[in-house]
């Protein structure tokens, strides 16, 4: 039995649809990723999977039970980090650990979760002193004192540095190893890309793809992907009447081109004709990042808003 189903879930604010018959399962053990732009409907879903929101329809099963009519069971094996999760600038650490621990039958022991998360040198801290990675940590130690089985985790990383970043990364699979399947959502591709096992991509409130991050990169294409900076004016119809590039756009004075698996010899033989050097060349093949803005580029459907927030996510 999968530890979390949801199948054709529906949901709506008034006159506004904000998810709509979105479904996916998540294994034990697994990392499951969320994926999808600002205001795709991504916390409106987890806010329904850990019953902080009724659906208006569909079927939800967390470890095999309904998360609004067995919320209070569900609360004891599931440990949730919402987005900007915050507390009083003047609680410390220790008291923030003991306050959530109070509200468990079973607790983990405080202590031991900051020695393993980092945290045992700001254990007399305030709130308001931590930075912000420590933040981040204390959020999760506070989703884990009950020493759940599932681990919901909305936008864990947003704000972060890029040093805090890995960090958080690696406390995420260091908590699977533990067994906690966890349930992560992200609009970050390089994160999902490094942990989930598999992602479910919502755009305008529908779940446009579900795979691994490999299986929807292949999906993207094997197109390569050719970045460059002329060494002299170029202008960019010599490279769109390529048959073998299939797009061509600037970002600043570097010229991005895609193309079949005989584009860069094309590129570069038209470049030594125009006496133009490509500098700062980079070439690759598709890549998750790619996946995803082809997948998440449609126009939202008649009746879906973007223009609605809760908790910090627009629908």
């Amino acid at each position: 039995m999968p530890v979390i189903e949801v199948s054709g879930l529906r949901k709506e604010y008034g006159s506004k649809v904000a998810v709509e018959d979105v479904s996916f399962t998540v294994e034990a053990g697994e990392i499951f990723g969320i994926l999808g732009p600002n205001g795709a409907g991504k916390t409106t879903t987890v806010e329904c999977v850990t019953g902080l929101r009724a659906p208006d329809r569909g079927v939800l099963r967390v470890l095999g039970r309904d998360p609004r009519r067995d919320h209070d069971e569900l609360g004891e094996l599931v440990g949730v980090q919402l987005q900007d999760s915050q507390l009083p600038d003047k609680i410390r650490v220790s008291e923030a650990l003991d306050l959530y621990a109070s509200f468990y039958r079973r607790p983990a022991r405080a202590r031991e979760l900051l020695d393993r998360l980092g945290l045992a040198g700001q254990r007399d801290a305030f709130f308001s002193k931590l930075s912000g990675g420590q933040k981040q940590r204390l959020s999760v130690a506070l989703a884990l004192i009950g020493s759940p089985q599932v681990a919901v985790l909305d936008e864990l990383t947003t704000g972060l540095d890029p040093n805090a970043r890995r960090e958080v990364w690696d406390l995420i699979s260091e908590i699977r190893s533990t067994g906690v399947t966890i349930l992560l959502v992200t609009h970050f591709m390089e994160e999902a890309e490094r942990l989930c096992d598999r992602v479910a991509v919502i755009n305008h409130g529908r779940v446009v793809a579900n795979d691994t991050p490999s299986g929807l990169a292949i999906r993207a294409g094997a197109e390569q992907h050719i970045r460059f900076q002329p060494s002299a004016p170029l202008n960019e119809s010599v490279l769109t009447a390529l048959p073998e590039v299939s797009r061509v756009r600037r970002d600043g004075q570097q010229f991005l081109v895609s193309g079949n698996g005989e584009a860069l010899q094309a590129v570069m033989a038209v470049l030594a004709r125009q006496g133009v050097i490509a500098q700062h060349l980079r070439v690759g093949q598709a890549t998750l990042d790619d996946a995803f803005v082809a997948l998440t580029s449609e126009p939202a459907p008649a009746g879906y808003s973007t223009a609605l927030s809760f908790n910090g996510d627009a629908a």
